[in-house]
């Protein structure tokens, strides 16, 4: 059963959201997609735990169906996540994260504590100098004809729609363990997850280079419920190591998926 709603913040902004499965059961289980930027792309993965707890997606504002324009901070968009739970009537929620959406999991965390009844982080938030080796991996699993024409799609001050495909699925493709498939899902991505809102990701990657994580991590793990858990893709070029570390720092369990690259869990 899929029911859907447009809830209104308290700035009169106005986000999308739909839920799948028996909405009576509690706790609900709220989807936090990556970015920033993307709309909501968590369907598929809703569907495998929808019989077990009612799921709650929405498209962050600034994406998709929720559209706005103002100042991103990282601030507004928990804001928007406790409003949200609000307008749900859940007093608690299990929150699941996925990429910057872990991200935005683990900052609701420390300003709401009481509202997390547990949490499952994939693929993030990457923590500590971790850009470097992404950045090697990347480069090793590209061309040197698929680096250069990256490299000049993205200088581009304009893009037509068949560049900004070709730019995202270049970007993406090397998120996947297998190359050639990665590229077939990349390029079907680069299609359906869209629009990016360019804006929302370098303001809030600003925001996340001059207050990092990294310098809450001891906030945060005083305030984690008792149930968290990090899952990592050993070939997400991403380096695991960065997921180690963090669930040290935190003293939670890490699981690593093998085969898997940024998006661990099973395509369509």
């Amino acid at each position: 059963m899929e029911t859907q709603g447009l809830a209104s913040m308290i700035d009169e902004a106005q986000i999308r959201w739909v839920a799948l499965g028996d909405t009576t059961w509690k706790p609900l289980v709220v989807m936090l997609h990556g970015g920033p930027g993307l709309p909501d792309y968590l369907g598929d993965v809703a569907t495998m735990i929808a019989d077990l707890a009612p799921v709650y997606r929405y498209d962050q504002r600034g994406t998709a169906s929720s559209p706005w324009q103002g100042r991103h901070t990282f601030a507004r968009h928990v804001d928007d996540l406790a409003e949200l739970f609000d307008v749900w009537g859940a007093p608690e929620a299990v929150l699941i994260g996925h990429s910057y959406g872990a991200t935005l999991a683990s900052r609701f965390c420390m300003a709401h504590p009481d509202r997390v009844a547990a949490m499952l982080l994939m693929c993030g938030p990457f923590v500590g100098e971790w850009r470097t080796g992404d950045r090697v991996q990347r480069d090793l699993r590209m061309s040197a004809t698929q680096r250069e024409r990256l490299r000049e799609l993205q200088q581009l001050p304009h893009r037509t729609e068949d560049q900004e495909v070709e730019l995202l699925t270049l970007s993406w493709f090397t998120d996947h363990a297998d190359p050639e498939r990665g590229w077939h899902w990349a390029a079907q991505g680069a299609r359906q997850r869209r629009p990016i809102n360019w804006v929302m990701n370098r303001e809030l990657g600003e925001e996340g280079h001059s207050d990092p994580l990294d310098q809450h991590l001891d906030d945060l793990r005083g305030c984690l419920p008792t149930r968290v858990e990090i899952l990592g893709g050993a070939s997400d070029p991403r380096p695991l190591s960065a997921l180690e570390s963090l669930a040290l720092r935190l003293d939670v369990p890490l699981t690593r998926v093998d085969n898997a690259g940024h998006e661990p869990w099973p395509s369509p």
